[in-house]
């Protein structure tokens, strides 16, 4: 019993550092785990594991939404005000995502250029929050390396987030071919609502109405099975939707 208990415990921490490698955690975690297997796993699992699972997200991104409508420029001021007082890395992060939500694009860039020139210019969170970044500051050729670099060295980073925002600088810097592959197959691996509409924006602005109609017609079957909380959270990109094919009709 004891030495099944033990392997149990190493099958745990191993498939631990396989997360930890395959999303570039810091290479100590894998000491950690080979070190102390059921403490380190624990820890790995609060620390890391679960903080970056869809559950976690999806609960942090309903609250982050209530709170932005309640106080839009909260996050930017305690990330300001975090950052005056310890400018860490970490602190400068946060605001440089900060500044990015509230609008402020070329200030957001300017603070993850700072994150990327610094020791943690390998960490994907910086790269990917660089290239949203420059994609909203209209800087598509700066961030479709960083998100190639990115999906070269951690291809299960975001996968359907980072694809997306890919389609989406191809299409800004005029390449529809690139863009319309990109979103295909965003749409084939994932195939989510979110993905979905942005292809058929994305379709609809790039003048074919036919394919945007048709991902429109996926979505509203979706729609009529969702509560009403789901719908809520789509309804904005599906208004915007709307507009397009109603426009390029």
């Amino acid at each position: 019993m004891p030495y099944f208990l033990g392997s149990i415990h190493i099958l745990v921490a191993l498939f631990f550092a396989v997360h930890a490698m395959r999303t570039g955690r810091q290479m100590y975690w894998l000491l950690i785990l080979f070190s102390f297997p059921l403490l380190g796993s624990v820890v790995y699992f609060f620390a890391e594991y679960l903080p970056s699972s869809k559950m976690e997200r999806g609960v942090k991104n309903v609250t982050n939404v209530a709170m932005q409508l309640l106080d839009p420029a909260r996050e930017l001021r305690e990330a300001q005000q975090a950052f005056d007082l310890t400018p860490t890395v970490q602190n400068r992060m946060r605001l440089a995502a900060a500044l990015d939500s509230a609008g402020a694009y070329a200030e957001a860039v300017e603070q993850f250029d700072a994150c990327l020139a610094g020791p943690f210019a390998g960490d994907p969170e910086v790269c990917f929050g660089a290239a949203k970044a420059k994609f909203h500051h209209q800087q598509p050729h700066l961030a479709i390396p960083l998100l190639q670099d990115l999906r070269l060295k951690n291809n299960s980073f975001r996968a359907e987030e980072l694809s997306v925002l890919l389609a989406q600088c191809f299409a800004s810097n005029e390449e529809p071919l690139k863009a319309e592959q990109e979103f295909i197959d965003a749409t084939h691996r994932f195939g989510s609502a979110q993905t979905r509409a942005k292809y058929a924006l994305w379709a609809a602005n790039a003048g074919q109405l036919e394919k945007a109609q048709e991902l429109r017609a996926t979505l509203e079957k979706d729609w009529q099975h969702w509560s009403k909380h789901t719908r809520n959270l789509h309804k904005a990109l599906f208004n915007q939707l709307d507009a397009a094919i109603s426009a390029n009709k």
